[in-house]
This record gives structure tokens, C-alpha cells and sequence, in this order.
């Protein structure tokens, strides 16, 4: 499946095969979905040409917009019968190139399994569709004071079904997890079409843990659908701390010294000098655009917790050197100071006509040492790059702008 795209640059068909393919796979489909389910032209299949990194691109040979779950096992039993790769796309905001198309393959477009099938909050659990969008989960459980922990960036419009292709994780997976922490069972089809089901409701499920192992294959295992995930209860108070640095290695050494003074906080990011620059600009987040990093350090849990626990990181972060401390007095300022953080990519689109994320994990120890390691590759190749990161658990996303009408 996705594993097909990796070699599709060296398998470049002809027009004529191309065509005479298309023609055979469009024949093959459209006995088992709908005609509107079936895309084929240029014009109508060039939107699926790459997801989130959009450097790299490829048009499809054909695009198939299932209903059912019937209609997916069909569709994916009628290609295996005539090998054709099948690459699964659920929202395309990946970063990874996850769902990019083969050239002469099915892009298996899972956007209408949209709906949220149950919502338990006695389980404290939600079973939803793989098209669901990830807010969406903790819009439909917030009635009864729950929430689905996983909140990546794109989280207003990425799908479950990607979360569990790509074990997502988001601002807030220092203390809550990343999506293989949050999913109880998945169910879904293998590339032949046979219907499997991982993990369990239950506490524990026996034999091996292979929901483990489908969280994060990059659609390699299996073509999911449906989704039940672990639901919590929605904090009682949430505080962030907004830390200014002069430089950026006493920022990259702060977040190691808060880790070492045994604080795991809700949620602990970084930005440098041009990204809180770019994203106030867009936002008015309220940043400190004197500082060469900031860090946003937030605490959650009881009125008690969070007052203790604001006054160990303010104390800590002090010691490493923040030239300021802001710190929320309310919900309203502490969703401003997150929406800063939650913006970094459009605003970086807003000052650069193109530009590549990367992702990437490092020990924390060495974040200063990479962020100055950028720093001498901007002046090396002449490009701009804007840092914005999970600090806590070292994933850097560099944002390397660039115009790609220059080449």
C-alpha cells in the first residue's frame, strides 16, 4: 500500500500505459462503487497529488471515494485481483508524504466516513469513523466534560483514520500521550480485503499487542475505518506559562532542566526569534518579539495542582535564565498564547511563498545545539528557516522557507 509510493519515481509509465491502465482500473471499480465515486481526469484527480509535503508530488491514476465499508473491502479485493497498489488518504495535512499517490495506483479517498457512531461517557470512550476530524471527537464528548487528548496543529481538520496511520501526537503528548496511548481498538481491511480488527475495549486484550504495531505503519498493515478511542475528563483549571529567552541555548537547556526537576507538564513548546514573529504578525498572540526563543509551559489539573506546580516551573525556568515570565490569568489569555503556537504554519505560509516542514526527534539535551546547527545552514544555502517544536519530547519541526519558482 503506502510502502508502493516509495519507489514511484523510477516507475514512470508511458501515456499509452498509463491510459490503457486507467482504463482497466476505472473498469474493474466502478462494478463496485458509484459512478460519482470514481475519479479519473486530470482536473479531478490533480488535489490528491501530495498531502501536507507538498515538495513532493504526484498525480494519481485513479481516486476512489467509497461509502461503506463494503464498498471499501470491494474495492480493495478488486485491485489486489489485479494488482494495482492502493495508497489509503484520509485528510492530507500529513508532513511525512504519507499519501502520496503512485502513478499507477488507486488513491483510496476514506473523506465520507465521517460520522461518530457512539459517544459512552460511562466507558469514557467514543467510537467514530476513520474520517472524523480529530476536534471534532472532543467537540461530540465535551457535553459530558470530556475530551479526546490528541490535539495535533492540524487538529481542525485532520481525520482519526491519519492520526492512527501516523500516531500523531500534538502540544499536549509530554503529559497525555501520543495516538498508540489513546486508541482502544481499530477496525479495518488488509490490502487483500480481509476484514481484522486490533485491540480491545477490555483492559487488556490477549496475545500480541498489535494495535501497537497498527498505530503508526503508515497504512502498511491495514486500511482502517473505524476507530474507538480512550476519552478523559476535561481538566478543572489549565495555566501557561509564556518564558522569554535572550538566547536560544539557555531556552534548548531549560526545557531538559524542567524535565530534571521531575515537573512533566500539560504541554511544553518552543519557538524561535522568527517564528513568534511571523505568527504575531498573524495572530496578536501576545509574544515577546524581543526574545531570541520563548517556551510555553502549561499546567493542568486542580485549582491546587496548577497553582504549585506554576510556581516550580516559574522558579526552575528563572534559574535557566528567562529574561520574563508571563503566565495566563485566564482561559481566554491562555487560548491566546496556544493559538500563536497552533498558527505557526499558515503564518509561516503568510511570509514565504513555499516552504518544506521537517519532523524530527532528538534527545532534548541537544535542542540548542541543533536550532544553532540551522542557524549555520540558513547562511550556508542562502534559505530562511522558522523553528516551532514539541520540546518536552524533543520533535523539532523546522520549517525551511523557500520560492519554488526559483530554482
Amino acid at each position: 500500500m503506502a510502502s508502493a509510493a516509495a519507489d514511484a519515481a523510477h516507475q514512470q509509465p508511458t501515456a499509452s500505459e498509463r491510459a490503457r491502465r486507467q482504463a482497466e482500473v476505472v473498469a474493474a471499480l466502478a462494478r463496485h462503487v458509484p459512478a460519482h465515486a470514481l475519479l479519473w481526469n486530470a482536473e479531478d484527480t490533480t488535489p490528491y497529488e501530495c498531502d501536507g509535503l507538498t515538495a513532493y508530488r504526484q498525480r494519481p491514476l485513479v481516486v476512489c471515494l467509497p461509502e461503506t465499508e463494503a464498498q471499501v473491502q470491494a474495492v480493495l479485493r478488486a485491485c489486489h485481483a489485479i494488482q494495482v497498489p492502493v495508497i489509503a488518504r484520509g485528510a492530507g495535512t500529513g508532513l511525512s508524504g504519507g499519501a502520496l499517490p503512485h502513478p499507477m495506483g488507486v488513491t483510496l479517498s476514506l473523506a465520507k466516513f465521517n460520522k461518530i457512531l457512539q459517544v459512552d461517557a460511562a466507558s469514557r470512550t467514543a467510537m467514530v469513523q476513520c474520517g472524523v476530524r480529530n476536534l471534532a471527537i472532543s467537540e461530540a464528548a465535551a457535553p459530558f466534560g470530556l475530551y479526546y487528548a490528541p490535539d495535533p496543529s492540524s487538529q481542525i481538520a485532520c481525520t482519526i483514520g491519519g492520526n492512527v496511520a501516523e500516531n500523531s501526537g500534538g502540544v499536549h503528548c509530554l503529559k497525555y500521550g501520543l495516538t498508540v496511548h489513546n486508541v482502544l481498538k481499530v477496525r479495518g481491511f488488509t490490502v487483500e480485503g480481509e476484514p481484522v480488527e486490533f485491540g480491545s475495549t477490555a483492559l487488556d486484550t490477549p496475545g500480541f499487542d498489535l494495535l501497537a504495531i497498527l498505530v503508526g505503519s503508515e497504512g502498511m498493515l491495514a486500511v482502517t475505518t473505524e476507530v474507538t478511542v480512550r476519552l478523559i475528563p476535561k481538566p478543572q483549571l489549565a495555566r501557561c506559562i509564556m518564558a522569554s529567552f535572550d538566547d536560544v541555548r539557555k531556552a534548548g537547556d531549560a526545557v531538559a532542566a524542567v524535565i530534571a526537576a521531575g515537573i512533566i507538564p500539560a504541554g511544553l513548546e518552543m519557538m524561535d526569534k522568527p517564528m513568534t514573529a511571523a505568527v504575531e504578525d498573524f495572530v496578536k498572540a501576545g509574544y515577546d518579539l524581543t526574545a531570541e526563543a520563548i517556551l510555553l509551559c502549561e499546567s493542568d489539573g486542580t485549582p491546587e495542582e496548577v497553582e504549585e506546580e506554576i510556581a516550580h516551573m516559574s522558579e526552575v525556568l528563572r534559574g535557566a535564565g528567562a529574561t520574563a515570565i508571563t503566565v495566563s490569568e485566564s482561559e481566554a489569555e491562555r487560548l491566546r498564547f496556544w493559538s500563536g503556537r497552533k498558527n505557526a504554519f499558515p503564518a509561516s505560509g503568510r511570509i514565504s511563498p513555499d516552504y518544506m516542514c521537517m519532523d524530527s526527534t532528538i534527545p532534548r539535551k541537544r535542542l540548542a545545539d541543533i536550532l544553532l546547527a540551522i542557524q549555520e545552514m540558513e547562511k550556508k544555502y542562502g534559505l530562511r528557516c522558522a523553528n516551532v517544536f514539541h520540546a518536552g519530547d524533543g520533535n523539532l519541526h523546522p520549517l525551511i522557507l523557500f520560492d519554488a519558482n526559483d530554482p
